[in-house]
């Protein structure tokens, strides 16, 4: 169950990082994302961009839905250094990572897709009579709330393109 929760948390802290980065709070919560193919361009840009986007984190705190126009300015001139036509676009390509990276066992490194995953532990919860009732039962709501906020994933290429960067995207994210 540990490597399931540290998933769906680190899964979680990349896509919000990214989300918030682009629209606040708001648009984090709501995790509605457009999933895409992804190119090894795309995930090149995505791993050059993280140094200029970590350098002005500070900018974004408490800033509302739509960032000021001055640093949603710098944001697009970060995205296009990198190869990008705007930071939309980038936002987009660092929400389908994290949904692919979110797959990945920090141990062993193999991709399981997190809705089986959740699914998977779902069932072993609901077996496990070791664990009080309340505490079930609120686990079990917990899971089914992430599982009812997972897409399945539309692009399986993703995943091996993805994980050929993996060691790199996990170095810049850290």
């Amino acid at each position: 169950m540990i490597s399931v929760i540290t998933q769906i948390a680190r899964a979680l802290t990349i896509a919000a990082f990214g989300l918030a980065l682009a629209f606040g709070q708001a648009a984090a919560q709501e995790q509605d994302f457009k999933q895409i193919k992804l190119t090894e361009k795309q995930i090149q840009g995505f791993i050059a961009a993280q140094k200029d986007l970590n350098a002005i984190a500070d900018k974004l705190q408490g800033e509302s839905e739509e960032p000021d126009p001055k640093v949603k300015a710098e944001l697009d001139a970060i995205a296009k250094k990198n190869g990008f036509a705007d930071f939309d676009e980038l936002d987009t390509v660092a929400a389908n990572v994290s949904m692919v990276m979110a797959g990945f066992d920090p141990e062993t490194g193999e991709y399981t897709d997190p809705v089986e995953s959740l699914k998977k532990e779902i069932a072993e919860i609901e077996k496990d009579t070791s664990i009080p009732e309340k505490e079930k039962q609120e686990m079990l709501k917990e899971m089914r709330e992430a599982l009812e906020m997972t897409p399945p994933l539309e692009h399986p290429e993703n995943v091996q393109i993805v994980k050929k960067y993996r060691a790199e995207i996990d170095k810049v994210l850290q």
